[in-house]
């Protein structure tokens, strides 16, 4: 009976391990550790395929030369236009303008005729001077012949001396009127003068404020503005700190070169002239000082009003070390530039500069001439990377500028 009842508790276990499939934990651990091992090697190729194919790509960069050039030392400024002299034309007389003789913008020459006023009033006034002139002069040589005359009957006793003082004093009175007839007649043929207005000075003309058939007054409104254009005068201010630069570099009567260039001229035409006025004081509202140059302006390409950039040349650094401006890199640690030695891997080189101007960074220390500096590209550089060197592209340097000591 037992023996029966365990056959059948034996036969119930086998049943029930025949529905379930057979698990064997060790030979589990064995395929999990196998598919694990595949796994990772796949990985471990993956990541050092993708490492070989970083480190064999090479980094596309523009470069330029460490250079050794003159490079002027200079103080910038925003500088303001000015003509050497300023004219408002004004009638000096009254009348009716009858006639313009030039055109607006026009260049003109001292003493040229720029209006002409209605001159018959004048010459009218003038022509009744002289004739007051012509009486009071016949009036006066007959004075004194009778001068003469009583002269001669005084010392015989036909007339009085008091007869005699009356007619010579006629003949005063007579000569003050004829030189107040003669300072009249010149102040007519003045005022006919004045009817034609000319140009004081040499320059070129502005608006034309009054038109012809307008009647004007007397030094009252201007008729038209002219301004000197050559030589012209640029005015531009400088911190008073550096006022003791500017001195020592002009003593000795030295005329410092002076550069201009239009702040909206794309081209950036420029023209040269001297230093020609240091002002004697310091304006306290802005805590600059006043300093104007002169420029012979050959083409009127400067105007009165006109802001220019203005670049005073203190000295000019004969063997300074250069590179183009767009090579220095300002980071963290301060500046540097990536120099591509001759196995064309980038070096992060640390580099001491002095000034940046005109696209053109001047270096203290870091850097040899004939060295190879990347222009453009440095953002995906890292310090021994390879790089490809591209055709060099036209681009905009940006440096800070430092202020010569």
């Amino acid at each position: 009976m037992r023996l029966e009842t365990h056959r059948q508790h034996a036969a119930g276990r086998l049943r029930v391990r025949g529905r379930r499939p057979f698990r064997n934990p060790i030979r589990a651990s064995a395929v999990l550790l196998c598919v694990g091992t595949l796994l990772a090697a796949s990985l471990s190729s993956g990541c050092s395929n993708d490492r070989a194919g970083r480190r064999q790509s090479a980094v596309p960069v523009t470069v330029g030369r460490v250079a050794v050039a003159p490079q002027p030392l200079t103080l910038k400024a925003v500088g303001t236009v000015e003509p050497l002299e300023a004219v408002s034309v004004r009638a000096q007389v009254g009348g009716v303008i009858t006639d313009v003789s030039f055109s607006e913008g026009q260049e003109v020459r001292a003493g040229q005729v720029l209006f002409q006023i209605d001159p018959r009033p004048f010459r009218v006034a003038l022509d009744a001077a002289e004739a007051q002139l012509a009486r009071d002069s016949s009036q006066l040589v007959n004075a004194q012949v009778q001068a003469r005359r009583y002269a001669d009957l005084v010392q015989k006793d036909y007339v009085t001396q008091e007869e005699h003082d009356a007619v010579r004093t006629e003949v005063e009175v007579l000569r003050s009127t004829v030189q107040v007839d003669r300072a009249a007649v010149e102040q007519a043929r003045l005022n006919l003068s004045y009817a034609s207005v000319a140009a004081p000075i040499s320059g070129r003309t502005g608006s034309l404020l009054v038109k012809r058939g307008n009647v004007v007054k007397a030094n009252d409104a201007a008729l038209v503005v002219i301004n000197q254009m050559r030589p012209i005068r640029v005015s531009f201010a400088v911190p008073e700190s550096r006022l003791p630069v500017v001195r020592r570099y002009a003593a000795g009567g030295r005329k410092l070169e002076v550069v201009v260039r239009p702040s909206e001229d794309s081209g950036r035409s420029e023209q040269r002239g001297r230093l020609t006025f240091v002002d004697n004081a310091v304006d306290p509202s802005t805590g600059t000082v006043t300093l104007k140059a002169e420029f012979p302006n050959s083409d009127a390409s400067l105007l009165p009003g006109q802001f220019v950039d203005t670049e005073l040349v203190l000295d000019v650094e004969k063997d300074a070390i250069t590179v183009p401006a767009g090579a220095v890199v300002t980071g963290q640690e301060g500046t540097f530039v990536f120099v591509v030695g001759a196995d064309n891997k980038a070096e992060k080189r640390p580099v001491k500069v002095n000034r940046t101007q005109n696209g053109t960074a001047v270096i203290d220390e870091g850097l040899r001439p004939g060295e190879t500096v990347v222009t453009d590209g440095q953002m995906r550089l890292t310090p021994g990377a390879p790089v490809e060197i591209r055709p060099v592209s036209s681009g905009r340097a940006s440096a800070v500028t430092r202020q010569p000591r």
